[in-house]
């Protein structure tokens, strides 16, 4: 039987820097506080990406390090306690965030090192992760956040025994030394260095979970509670939940919360279930560290994605899923407007925020043609389920299957677009006006990253997204304005 094709470039990664997670976890987390400790680079990017807010200081700002900082003539340790000291005194949040950057990682900081000193110290947690440029694309900054905030989730009452947290008086016996070691040493606290060791050492972990709750059911009570993971707008995540409590399963907590407080408790007794396609490393977390069982399922993007979301879902808690084919029929014929603009036309994906696969599969639903994929970087046993699904519709639908680039390079990508000409590039920012002016219709990748993609609630959001260049095209050919040129 035929398979999907993949294919492997050595393109750079167009893409944003992880720090800019920033501009949507510090909005859903609502009693934090990020810093970002980087040079005056990094705050340029934030200042620039995230924009100027006049009315309402964000709980966002920048530790800058200067030359001091870096060829190591100052403290750092000293410096950060400083700044939050100030930050508790200013904002008072129940938590901070430590962003390393590049920076950070190329002169070997030791955040890990200082931040339990510092939390003992000033008596507020602070949460460590390294969202920093190495990465692939910029919404596996979320990643790192979540997978750091993993381990400040309480334990269930069956896990406390038999797989206590470590406590924080440990971790302070660990930095007891002068300050002036903590750059470059090593200690016992788990870094987000070490979860990105685990993530490539855990072969198939995720593939064996996916078999696993594929397999069986909850044949008792040791599994009682559902934890989503994956930062949606508020309004998104409530929805999800209603449609998951409408089948008879309750979600027993979010990560990341609204509030730290409010964490969900992880532990053997514990599902886990991702929304989101850049998640691997939180996931692997879950599972290795907390002990949670993962569900693989689709991802609930579009009307076909959700239904195979749920239904997967309550496979697993052993329940049979109640008017969710009817539900998307329905939604289907009230977008039928949308879709008659796009039935038919074709659509290139040059690899941006790892939303490709989901997006790809839902167009292909949609009955638009997928000519290519690209993604910066694809956890195979992560998005095994979504890949699956993709093959499904593209059976389904009679649609060949589409080629699947890891690490595309931009200057083949453009070869190739002036061959096929599709009617619609989904590319990064930095790309989209350059290929705008040679005549090619294109969408910025980002917006669908800050969209309300989810559930099925939101389908007329993705599709007005997608249309709209379609749209402006055709407004601009009624006025006999074939060609703009920028």
């Amino acid at each position: 039987m035929e398979k999907l094709n993949f294919d492997c470039e050595t393109g750079n990664y167009h893409t944003f820097c992880p720090i800019s997670c920033v501009s949507w976890l510090y909005q859903k987390i609502e009693d934090s506080f990020f810093l970002v400790i980087g040079t005056k680079t990094c705050g340029y990017f934030l200042q620039n990406a995230l924009g100027v807010m006049i009315f309402a200081e964000p709980r966002y700002a920048m530790a800058e390090l200067e030359e001091g900082d870096i060829s190591a003539q100052l403290s750092d340790y000293d410096e950060l306690k400083r700044l939050c000291v100030q930050i508790q005194k200013d904002r008072n949040p129940s938590f901070i965030v430590w962003i390393g950057t590049c920076t950070t990682e190329i002169i070997k900081m030791d955040l890990e090192g200082m931040a339990p000193q510092c939390e003992a110290e000033i008596g507020i947690p602070i949460v460590v992760a390294r969202a920093n440029g190495l990465d692939y694309a910029f919404t596996q900054g979320e990643d790192t956040v979540l997978a750091a905030l993993a381990h400040r989730c309480p334990n269930t009452k069956v896990c406390e025994d038999e797989f206590p947290l470590p406590s924080l008086e440990n971790y302070v016996h660990t930095v007891k030394r002068p300050v002036s070691a903590t750059r470059g040493s090593r200690n016992e606290v788990e870094t987000c260095l070490s979860e990105q060791r685990e993530v490539s050492n855990s072969m198939g972990l995720i593939e064996q979970a996916n078999r696993n709750s594929s397999e069986t059911k909850l044949k008792s009570n040791s599994i009682k509670s559902l934890v989503l993971f994956g930062s949606l707008p508020s309004i998104v995540s409530s929805q999800l939940t209603l449609e998951l409590e409408r089948q008879g399963i309750p979600v027993s907590g979010w990560l990341p919360s609204q509030s730290y407080s409010d964490l969900p408790a992880l532990g053997p007794d514990v599902l886990v279930c991702g929304v989101n396609p850049y998640l691997s490393r939180t996931a692997t977390t879950l599972m290795r560290r907390r002990k949670c069982q993962f569900v693989g399922a689709p991802f609930p993007i579009g009307p076909d994605g959700t239904r195979a979301w749920i239904t997967k879902i309550c496979s697993v808690f052993g329940k049979e899923p109640q008017g969710l084919q009817e539900r998307e029929d329905k939604i289907w014929e009230g977008c039928e407007d949308y879709l008659q603009l796009i039935r038919g036309k074709s659509v290139f994906f040059m690899g941006d925020n790892l939303l490709e696969i989901s997006l790809a599969r839902f167009l292909i639903r949609c009955g638009m043609q997928v000519y290519e994929i690209g993604i910066p970087y694809m956890d195979k046993r992560f998005q095994a389920a979504e890949l699956n699904l993709l093959e499904q519709t593209c059976n389904e639908m009679n649609h060949p299957y589409p080629r699947i680039i890891e690490k595309p390079d931009n200057y083949n990508q453009i070869q190739r677009i002036r061959e096929l000409e599709p009617d619609l590039v989904i590319t990064g920012m930095a790309l989209a006006n350059p290929l705008q002016a040679r005549g090619v219709q294109t969408k910025w990748s980002v917006e669908f990253t800050f969209a309300q993609i989810h559930g099925f609630s939101n389908v007329r959001d993705i599709l007005e997204l997608v249309t709209r260049p379609i749209r402006r095209k055709n407004d601009l050919s009624e006025l006999g304005w074939e060609k703009l040129v920028y």
